[in-house]
């Protein structure tokens, strides 16, 4: 008969050892999943800081406010600033000029950009970011440029450049 193995030695008096070319990296492993999830946090923070980063930056965006004729203006604002604080920006530049503007919230203006009314709670970042799209094109590409196509213009055919959006009351 042959004795049971004792404290990491076999029958015969010799120790069980692992063999060093087997593959082990699917077993657990503490400090490899420490690591891991340090990388990650790691990771994860550079992300945010590079969100931040690009949400403060400043975003130059035509409009045209329409009160039966268009009145083109810009305004600036950071990439991370909602559809609202975007239509307060614009209700406290156009209220010197028309005094019906004055008295109004900016709740009770649109924001009309490519046939879509878009909602107060976007950002110009969500847009951007999601590369929103409207009927004709891209609605993130907040350029404006006058359409110098020549001839027939097919409206099937896609174009990067953008019309200014409507700041309309409602």
């Amino acid at each position: 008969k042959k004795k049971a193995a004792v404290g990491g030695l076999s029958d015969e008096g010799r120790e069980v050892k692992k063999n060093p070319a087997v593959d082990t990296s699917f077993l657990p492993d503490k400090d490899r999943e420490a690591a891991a999830e340090a990388e990650r946090l790691r990771l994860k923070r550079e992300w945010v800081q590079k969100q931040k980063a690009m949400q403060n930056e400043m975003l130059d965006i035509t409009y045209s406010y329409w009160d039966g004729s268009g009145h083109r203006r810009n305004v600036r604002c950071k990439k991370g600033d909602t559809i609202g604080d975007f239509l307060d920006l614009v209700r406290k530049d156009l209220s010197k000029e028309f005094r019906e503007i004055a008295n109004v919230s900016s709740d009770a203006l649109l924001y009309v950009k490519e046939d879509l009314i878009i909602p107060h709670d976007i950002s110009f970042y969500d847009l951007i970011a999601t590369k929103a799209r409207g009927k004709s094109g891209p609605l993130f590409n907040f350029g404006v440029h006058d359409d110098i196509r020549v001839g027939t213009i097919d409206v099937r055919v896609e174009k990067d450049e953008s019309h200014p959006g409507k700041v309309v009351e409602r």
